[in-house]
């Protein structure tokens, strides 16, 4: 019979962003230790440590990143990730009524581990390389999603204050309109804009020339009056201004980003499987890929697991004479956004590709299902490549091959 020490701890940890509830039960589902330590790096040196002394067998967490997850496998101690959509459901097994709490949910995680712990893998880090391309990976889209909503701003800006210059140029956020908002903020100040100044002005930004000056020039003097005072229009002049230096600030600091991403990119180990796949290119999207993934193939046994997490593998629901297919919600957002937005792209390119999209197409599928459908055809390719450390060739790939001889 085994003793008060001998007993296995299982440890759960519900995290928070001020304060984390930990609980330690034993083989026997017994709460042996529950406590809360506050989110600072001091706290998780001191509960890594209460952990080992404690031998658990392992910690089960909802989030599969961050510096507690982080200290927790440098202690080499065993990371299993139990979703917040998991616990939700397992909330049940313990309560009728689904009632929540941070303590409730620490249990909930280290008695699930007890259980069901050899069903769970266990979390693994990436090399050092391919966690610093993650960040700047993901760091770079929120600055491209603040770009935009930035631009969305100021066309709402413009729709009071300036309507012709909504359309005038081909996008909002290129040099050529902000140099002409910066000189030219609202409608107001074209009063004295002939088309003569106008053709010297986008002589000296150095305009491509794409549409005629008389074209541009009368798209802002047939727009429909903005109506503002010329008080009013001082005021929205000073907001397209302080809109058009956020949108270059974050612009810019995305270019440099970009730079990085691409130089780090070129040194990863793995960079020739995901840069000779079609449209990825020695760039961003390439890099997404790689860091979504990862570099650590156990992860991922098989390419059935990598479709799960990625959310492109439908979920299949059979109970009696009910039988539904349906889309894949507990899945990992950002490989998700990864695998559509390279498969989407992938289409121009890669004649299987195309065939693939258009047959889902023709079946009535809309283009978020169509693309998905894709993007799980490409999961197959790609984890074979990404296993064998090959880079992807269209002359030994079977449906390309069939593709091409079609």
């Amino acid at each position: 019979m085994s003793t008060e020490e001998d007993r296995r701890l299982f440890a759960g940890i519900d995290w928070a962003t001020k304060t984390h509830a930990i609980c330690v039960v034993d083989e026997h589902g017994e709460i042996r230790v529950r406590f809360e330590i506050s989110n600072t790096g001091k706290t998780f040196n001191g509960l890594v440590k209460r952990l080992t002394k404690l031998s658990v067998e392992g910690v089960a967490i909802e989030r599969c990143d961050g510096p507690l997850v982080e200290a927790l496998l440098d202690a080499d101690l065993r990371v299993v990730v139990i979703t917040p959509r998991q616990v939700k459901g397992l909330r049940s097994r313990y309560t009728g009524s689904g009632a929540k709490s941070d303590a409730g949910d620490a249990y909930v995680l280290a008695d699930v581990l007890r259980t069901d712990g050899h069903r769970l893998t266990p979390l693994t880090q990436d090399s050092d390389a391919t966690q610093v391309l993650r960040s700047l990976s993901r760091t770079r889209k929120q600055l491209v999603e603040a770009r935009v909503g930035l631009i969305n701003q100021l066309r709402a800006e413009l729709e009071r204050c300036f309507p012709g210059a909504i359309g005038l140029f081909a996008r909002l956020d290129s040099d050529v309109t902000i140099a002409f908002l910066r000189r030219y903020p609202t409608q107001h100040a074209t009063t004295r804009l002939t088309q003569a100044r106008f053709a010297a002005f986008l002589r000296r930004i150095a305009y491509c020339g794409r549409t005629p000056v008389e074209e541009l020039h009368a798209r802002v003097t047939d727009a429909p009056p903005a109506g503002l005072s010329a008080e009013e229009a001082d005021g929205h002049a000073v907001c397209v201004h302080a809109l058009l230096r956020a949108m270059e600030t974050v612009r810019n600091q995305e270019r440099e980003l970009e730079a990085e991403i691409i130089e780090r990119l070129d040194a990863h180990a793995d960079a020739h499987i995901f840069t000779s796949l079609p449209k990825a290119g020695h760039g961003v999207r390439a890099a997404a890929l790689l860091a979504e993934i990862g570099d650590v193939r156990a992860r991922f046994p098989d390419e059935e697991s990598l479709a799960a997490l990625a959310g492109v593998a439908p979920v299949t629901r059979a109970s009696g004479k009910i039988h539904s297919v349906g889309f894949r919600w507990a899945a990992d957002k950002k490989l998700r956004n990864a695998l559509i937005d390279f498969a989407d792209d992938s289409r121009h390119a890669s004649p299987w590709a195309a065939k693939i999209y258009q047959d889902a197409i023709a079946r009535g599928k809309r283009h978020p299902h169509a693309v998905r459908i894709l993007a799980r055809a490409w999961v197959r390719v790609i984890w074979r490549c990404w296993q064998d450390h090959t880079i992807y060739n269209p002359q030994l790939h079977g449906g390309a091959m069939q593709q091409n001889a079609a």
